[in-house]
Parts: C-alpha cells; sequence; structure tokens
C-alpha cells in the first residue's frame, strides 16, 4: 500500500519497510521459494505504483492476478492483519484498480498482437529456435525485405518472402552473400510449427501501441495492464521471447528521462528464468543492455522468481530493489475473501 507517498512493501514489529518512487526505476528482485508470498508481495507493489499514478504492467503466470479490478472484503484472517499493523491508522481500505486483460491467444483478455517486422530477426530467431547459420540467413532476409520496403506482418508474409527469396537466392547471393535451399527449407518448416503452436495469431495487425498503456484513470491512478501468460508459458521460448520484445519496444518508444520523481512505467515479469535459460550469448547481451539502458527511460523491470541465481551476475548486478520473502507483507487493497 501507499503510506506518505512511498510504497510500503512490508512490515515486522520494529520496521515498516519503503521503496521510494524515485528510486522505484533501479529495477528489482522479488525471490523466495513456493508459498513463501511472492505474489502478494507482487499485488501490493503493483497496487502501490498504481496508487502513485504509475501504469503498471504484470505477467500473470497462474491467473490469479485479475481479481485486482474488484474491492476486497472483510474476512476473519484479513481483519486480524489490519488490526495487527495498524493498517487503518496508514489510510488503508478496500479498492478495485484499473485494470485491463490481455492474452497472445484472445482467450483471457484482449488479443495482443505485433508484426513480424516490429519482432526482429534476433528474437524471432529464437522463437524459432534456429541455429546460427539460420539466424544468419533470416537476418538477411529481414535486410532485403528492409531495402526493397517489404513490410512482414504475419508468418504468411514472412513464407512468402523465404520463397521469393530461395527463388532468386543467386541473385541475392552477389549482393547479401549465399543462402542454402537447405537452410531457408529449415527455416519455412519451423516457421510452420510456430504456426501450429499459435504463433500466427501473434503476428497480426492492428499492432499493441505501448503509447496506449501509458495512462491514468480518471482519479489519476495508473493503469494496470494485465497479460494472461497461463496457455503462452506452455512455450517458455515464446514466453520469454514475448516479454524482452515488449522492452524491446517500450525502449524504443520512450525518450531519455534522467532523473524522476516517480518512473514512467513499472514491468513485472514472473517466472524470470525463463528469460534467460537457454538464451544465445548475444540474446544475452542485448537483455543486459536493455536492462542497463531502460532505467533511463523512466521504466523500472522486476524479476520474480525461486532463487536469484536463476538471473545471470550481469542482471542481477543492475537490480537494486530486492525482496526476498517471505516477510510480514502488508495486505493487497483489492484482496477478496
Amino acid at each position: 500500500m501507499l503510506y506518505d507517498n512511498k510504497i510500503l512493501i512490508g512490515m515486522t514489529e520494529n520496521d515498516e519497510i519503503f521503496i521510494y518512487p524515485e528510486m522505484a526505476n533501479r529495477h528489482g528482485l522479488i525471490s523466495g521459494a513456493t508459498g513463501t508470498g511472492k505474489t502478494v508481495t507482487l499485488r501490493v507493489m503493483a497496487e502501490s505504483f498504481s496508487e502513485l499514478g504509475v501504469p503498471v504492467f504484470l505477467a500473470d503466470a497462474k491467473g490469479d492476478l485479475g481479481a485486482m479490478k474488484y474491492p476486497g472484503g472483510d474476512s476473519d484472517s484479513v481483519k486480524t492483519r489490519v488490526e495487527n499493523f495498524s493498517l487503518k491508522d496508514m489510510g488503508f481500505e478496500y479498492t478495485g484498480f484499473p485494470v485491463s486483460h490481455w492474452d497472445v491467444f484472445g482467450e483471457g483478455g484482449i488479443p495482443l498482437r505485433t508484426t513480424v517486422s516490429e519482432m526482429g530477426p534476433l528474437l524471432l530467431s529464437r522463437i524459432l529456435e534456429l541455429n546460427d547459420t539460420q539466424k544468419d540467413i533470416l537476418e538477411i532476409i529481414f535486410k532485403i525485405a528492409d531495402d526493397e520496403g517489404l513490410l512482414l506482418v504475419d508468418t504468411k508474409d514472412l513464407k512468402a518472402m523465404i520463397s521469393y527469396v530461395s527463388e532468386k537466392s543467386k541473385e541475392y547471393s552477389v549482393t547479401y552473400g549465399n543462402m542454402a535451399k537447405q537452410s531457408l527449407s529449415a527455416i519455412l518448416r519451423n516457421i510452420v510449427s510456430l504456426e501450429a503452436a499459435g504463433g500466427e495469431l501473434f503476428f497480426a495487425e492492428p499492432a499493441l501501441d505501448l503509447h496506449d498503456w501509458l495512462a491514468t484513470d480518471s482519479e489519476g491512478r495508473g493503469k494496470i495492464q494485465i497479460l494472461d501468460c497461463r496457455k503462452l508459458m506452455l512455450n517458455p521460448t515464446m514466453y520469454a521471447t514475448f516479454l524482452l520484445w515488449l522492452i524491446s519496444e517500450l525502449f524504443e518508444m520512450l525518450p531519455e528521462a534522467g532523473d524522476m520523481s516517480k518512473p514512467k512505467m513499472v514491468f513485472f515479469f514472473d517466472e524470470a528464468h525463463m528469460l534467460f535459460t537457454g538464451a544465445p550469448k548475444a540474446l544475452l547481451e542485448k537483455i543486459t543492455q536493455l536492462v542497463k539502458l531502460i532505467r533511463s527511460k523512466g521504466v523500472g523491470i522486476y524479476f520474480i522468481t525461486q532463487n536469484p541465481t536463476d538471473i545471470p551476475d550481469s542482471v542481477l548486478s543492475q537490480l537494486g530493489n530486492k525482496i526476498h520473502t517471505p516477510f510480514a507483507h502488508t495486505l493487497p487493497q483489492s484482496r477478496r475473501r
């Protein structure tokens, strides 16, 4: 909850634990074993940022964050904790929050879309699980499309582009280098596999405009965007790559902000180990660079995982706000019976 314009995330008998808004874009880590309160911590922080007028993005891995839109209620256990921690004196009250639901597959919320061109060859190569040679060829295909002013919207466009390049491979090899037809065929097969896994639903128009997420409601509270990831996480590579794409898009979109009194937006990424497991060196370097630089754009990123060792040292060293559960949480204001 918000107290004295600071984010109160926990209490002990003797101390109150705060995050100051001006330090919130120093990124953070929420870690702890299953059942120790990571989700409660996430909800408390997300609601507090919203009260501050900061828009929030949540990757909902378990499907249990949607109730934030509803006011809570007084169960016996909730009453006891409110009394024990004197939360009423701090302005605690039950309230719902401005929540929008999204789902890549369009089942648990608004369909979330982007184009193949906006995803780019590096992230798309990871989704397609290409080897180094195939990745290089895909980068050439994107370069040809860019040079010829061709927009790649969906997977059908990409397959057509690969077939077109394959037919003219000798002609293009003079300018762009050799592209073996066996490698082009392998890329096509992987695209077909991606479509079978639901990838064709993600690559389409209208593409998401992240400017729409940088908004507040009529009461000045930051809007909360919740992505239902339960089905998306069945494909860990697609889940991880999609979240990285979001960071990349936000980084490209926002101007430099310098020191701010509060973040422009805060992202919470659950099951963060999936972002790094099996990622090639080039992609890990890109993640590290994005996390390092996006702070200057006024964006805070918080990773949620069981063990801090799930996060590479190069990223972990940039996370200034580290919270390890369990500790004595305050209550989410949207908590329900």
